[in-house]
């Protein structure tokens, strides 16, 4: 990789750590400034929801854009919505316009991640792009595991300047990809683009004839039980061990600290030794397992083992398919980031969901589930490895 290139990806890679940071920033915060508009839990469901759904509706759209007119402008319009957005909820007065703000910072998102993922493959080599993107999901990962902390730290000076700060920090980004980011602009026959110009459901069923469908299934998987893990972890413990918050947020912050350090020095060791389709694999049967021994042991340690298990499995996983999705994607690697962002908001809108109404029922019902459709994903995924005809490295 050269240096411009080189420097691309850091530039890339803080991006995308002042997006997730963003978006995570406001995790610690939200009860007290929910309880300002007299809302709770409910209200918190339906916001996480609310973003979700603007991933998902906007995150094809920003792939094909970003085919069309360039990766370059779409991250830049994509930090400034966000960045607006967080000004607009932190500004909010009536919770109506929390919602409004919610759904575009989903959009910003939508605008951001597919085209830094196809930033990414237009910049490295087909050797180089696991490392790449590993090291995209690395700072992804960071963002999301820091972005708490700073939050609560913030919201010592008022509840509304963390808001106020990722506003900053997001157009500071956008600032500074207009300068240094060099434009990439990938040749795409025009028969593509009349496709692309479809709406999300005609593009929805249209990734179904991919060679990276599978794949995208993966995404949605992995993505339901990531999701599946986060939404209920904090309330399993606390119902059933009684851990108190610094607890809970150390199960959190840790497992994410691991899969930081294991995505920037070792996922690129891995895809060159076994391939990204054997890392698919074993990493889709180690998370079940993570998730269902969260049943079987007790106490803080066993569980901090477990949960850190889990989520270094997911952090292995993200960039593993996409890796093979971006290499499956030939000249569209637009449209392919953005189907994978879409089923992955489809992951994060169905999984705490259905998560919440599980665990109503019983506290072990999440995990079970969660097990389930891993293991299932397993078995596609590796009936349609034996069946394809990619060549992949093993």
């Amino acid at each position: 990789m050269s240096k411009s290139n080189r420097f691309a990806l850091y530039v890339l890679m803080f991006n995308m750590f002042i997006a997730m940071s963003g978006i995570g920033l406001i995790i610690p915060i939200m009860p007290a400034y929910l309880d300002t508009f007299g809302v709770a839990g409910q209200a918190l469901g339906f916001l996480i929801a609310m973003f979700a759904f603007a991933q998902f509706l906007f995150s094809p759209l920003a792939g094909d854009l970003s085919d069309k007119f360039g990766r370059k402008y779409l991250i830049i319009v994509g930090l400034i919505i966000f960045g607006l957005s967080q000004l607009m909820f932190g500004a909010a007065s009536e919770l109506w316009i929390l919602f409004l703000a919610r759904f575009f910072s989903g959009v910003g998102s939508a605008f951001i991640v597919p085209p830094m993922m196809a930033f990414v493959a237009d910049i490295t080599t087909e050797e180089e792009r696991g490392k790449g993107l590993g090291l995209l999901g690395a700072s992804m990962s960071l963002g999301f595991m820091i972005g708490p902390a700073i939050g609560g730290f913030l919201a010592e000076v008022s509840i509304h300047f963390p808001f106020y700060v990722a506003t900053a920090a997001a157009l500071i980004a956008a600032t500074i990809s207009m300068v240094v980011l060099p434009k990439t602009k990938p040749t795409v026959v025009k028969t593509d683009l009349i496709v692309k110009r479809e709406n999300i459901i005609k593009q929805m069923k249209r990734s179904t004839k991919t060679p990276y469908f599978v794949m995208l299934i993966v995404v949605l998987v992995f993505s339901f039980g990531l999701a599946n893990f986060q939404a209920t972890i904090a309330l399993y413990v606390d119902k059933k061990y009684g851990f108190t918050p610094g607890e809970i947020a150390a199960l959190i912050t840790v497992g994410g600290f691991v899969g930081v350090i294991v995505q920037t020095f070792v996922i690129n060791k891995l895809f060159n030794r076994f391939g990204e389709i054997k890392v698919i694999l074993v990493n889709l049967l180690v998370s079940a397992l993570a998730m269902i021994s969260v049943l079987f042991v007790d106490g803080f340690w066993p569980i901090l083992i477990v949960s850190s298990v889990f989520f270094t499995a997911a952090s292995l996983l993200r960039p593993a398919v996409n890796t093979l999705i971006s290499k499956q994607a030939g000249n569209e690697q637009g449209f392919a980031a953005g189907m994978n962002n879409a089923y992955m908001s489809l992951g994060n809108m169905i999984g705490p969901a259905l998560a919440g109404i599980l665990f109503d029922i019983n506290m072990s019902f999440p995990y079970m589930a969660g097990t389930l459709i891993l293991v299932i994903c397993f078995f596609i995924a590796s009936i349609s490895y034996k069946k394809s005809t990619v060549v992949i490295p093993l």
